[in-house]
C-alpha cells in the first residue's frame, strides 16, 4: 500500500508493466509520492477541481491529485506504455480519471472542458517544456482556459522563466512569461527523486495569468524581445535594426536609451516597443 492510497508503490508499477523510462520522450519518473503530493496540493484547493495533466508516466502525481480531491483529471499520455497503469488508476477513482493519447504538442483540451476553466498540473517531460509552455502562454484570446499552471522544469528552464532585468537568465521566455503571468519558483526537487536520475535539479514553477496584462500585441511583443536578445549582447540601436524600424524611435517610446542592453529593459520597456512597433507598422 503506498503513502495516498491503497494503489501499489510505483517502483512496483513500473516493474510490473515494464514501463522503464525512454530518453527520448524526456520521462523521469518521479517516484516519491510525498513528492508528488507536494507538488499536488502546490496547486491550491483541488476539492472538485478539473486539472490538465501532462506526461503522467506511471501515474504517481496523476494519485497524488485525485487522493487530494480533484472533481475530474485529464490526464494526455504519447507513450501508449504507460496507458495501462493509468486504467488501473482509474478503476480505482472511478468517474474521475480521462486518459487521453495524445501528444500534448498538438492536443487541445478545451474541447473537453465545456466551456470552464481547468489548472494545469504537470512534471513536463523535459524535451517539450519549453515548447508547451510557449503554447499555453500563447494562448488566444486572454484570459485563458486555465486558472494557474504548476509546472516542474529544469532547474535553469525554471530560473529563465521567472527572471527579471538584470538577471543573467533574463530572456525572451521571462518577457513573455512575465508579460501574461505572475511567476514564482515554489521548490526544487533533488536527482535522487527520480528515475532515472537526470543530471540536473528539477524545479516547480508557478504561473498565474494576469486577468488584463499590459496592452500590446502578443506576436510584436515575442518580435521585439526576439531581436533585442538575438544579439543580445550589443545595444538596442543595432539589436532591433532586424525590425526595419528606427531603434531609437522604439527606444524612446519604452523610456530607455538605445546604448542599452535588452537584459536591462524590464517587460514594461518590451510592451512599450511592441505597441509602438504595431503603431508603425499600422501607419504604413
Amino acid at each position: 500500500m503506498s503513502a495516498i492510497d491503497d494503489l501499489p508503490p510505483l517502483r512496483d508499477v513500473i516493474r510490473e508493466y515494464a514501463l522503464s523510462a525512454r530518453k527520448s520522450l524526456g520521462q523521469n519518473f518521479l517516484l516519491d509520492l510525498n513528492l508528488t503530493a507536494r507538488i499536488a496540493r502546490a496547486a491550491g484547493p483541488l476539492e472538485g477541481a478539473t486539472v490538465i495533466e501532462v506526461g503522467p508516466g506511471p501515474g504517481g502525481l496523476t494519485r497524488a491529485l485525485l487522493a487530494l480531491g480533484a472533481g475530474r483529471v485529464i490526464a494526455i499520455e504519447r507513450d501508449a506504455r504507460a496507458l495501462a497503469p493509468l486504467e488501473a488508476v482509474a478503476r480505482r477513482y472511478p468517474g474521475r480519471l480521462e486518459i487521453v493519447h495524445a501528444d500534448a504538442l498538438h492536443f487541445d483540451p478545451r474541447p473537453m472542458l465545456g466551456g470552464q476553466r481547468a489548472s494545469i498540473v504537470a512534471n513536463l517531460p523535459y524535451n517539450i517544456a519549453t515548447a508547451l509552455l510557449v503554447d499555453w502562454l500563447s494562448v488566444e484570446p486572454w484570459p485563458p482556459w486555465y486558472d494557474r499552471m504548476v509546472l516542474m522544469f529544469q532547474r535553469e528552464v525554471a530560473e529563465r522563466i521567472v527572471a527579471g532585468e538584470d538577471d543573467e537568465a533574463y530572456g525572451r521566455l521571462a518577457v513573455l512569461a512575465n508579460w501574461r503571468a505572475e511567476t514564482k519558483i515554489l521548490f526544487d526537487i533533488s536527482p535522487a527523486a527520480f528515475v532515472p536520475q537526470p543530471k540536473v535539479t528539477s524545479s516547480v514553477v508557478r504561473l498565474l495569468p494576469r486577468t488584463a496584462p499590459e496592452p500590446c500585441d502578443r506576436r510584436a511583443l515575442e518580435q521585439v524581445a526576439a531581436a533585442a536578445f538575438g544579439q543580445r549582447r550589443k545595444m538596442l540601436r543595432q539589436s532591433l535594426k532586424s525590425l526595419s524600424v528606427d531603434p531609437a524611435r522604439l527606444a524612446a517610446v519604452a523610456g530607455v536609451d538605445a546604448t542599452r542592453r535588452a537584459e536591462t529593459i524590464p517587460v514594461s520597456g518590451f510592451v512599450a516597443m511592441a505597441r509602438e512597433l504595431t503603431d508603425i507598422r499600422n501607419a504604413k
